[in-house]
């Protein structure tokens, strides 16, 4: 997509490229309301602007639908596709799936939602060890930590969607 084509879209087309990036109803709606972007650079400040900070009813609304890290989404939905995309590097062999398993049980019980970690560009066990340490966090910590790896991995779609430079 370039982005004088995403700034002619009407509204609804402009909301449902972004959707698969972050499933956040004000944060698409934010920057459906800020084009025209004279650069695709510009948007990505605008959406990481807009995703600072997601709220908790937020990021468990986004997470709903998100696999578990080590799970292949299931589905045809751009969402879902982005999400293989995102794991297809990970090489999780039996012992680490099974860690993984066990770990995400044990965040899912002590956090009532999935874990969620940018996984572009980390190994499986770089993801294994961050959900160990992030079993440690308090609440308030974790949602904190959630919504900033939610912010990355819209950004990351962006980017990929946008053929850009990553926004800070």
């Amino acid at each position: 997509m370039n982005i004088s084509r995403f700034n002619a879209l009407d509204s609804n087309a402009a909301a449902a490229v972004l959707q698969p990036c972050a499933d956040i109803a004000r944060w698409v709606e934010a920057i459906v309301a800020a084009r025209p972007f004279a650069s695709a650079n510009e948007l990505l400040e605008t959406a990481a602007t807009a995703a600072f900070p997601f709220t908790e009813a937020e990021i468990d609304a986004a997470l709903a639908r998100h696999p578990r890290i080590g799970e292949r989404a299931a589905g045809s939905s751009a969402e879902a596709t982005l999400s293989r995309g995102e794991q297809s590097g990970l090489d999780i062999d039996e012992r680490i799936a099974a860690d993984l398993l066990v770990g995400n049980r044990a965040y899912e019980e002590r956090f009532s939602r999935v874990f969620l970690i940018r996984a572009a560009g980390r190994t499986s066990e770089e993801i294994l060890a961050e959900l160990h340490r992030r079993l440690d966090n308090d609440p308030a910590t974790e949602v904190a930590e959630v919504g900033e790896q939610l912010r990355a991995i819209a950004l990351l779609r962006l980017t990929s969607a946008f053929d850009a430079v990553p926004a800070p």
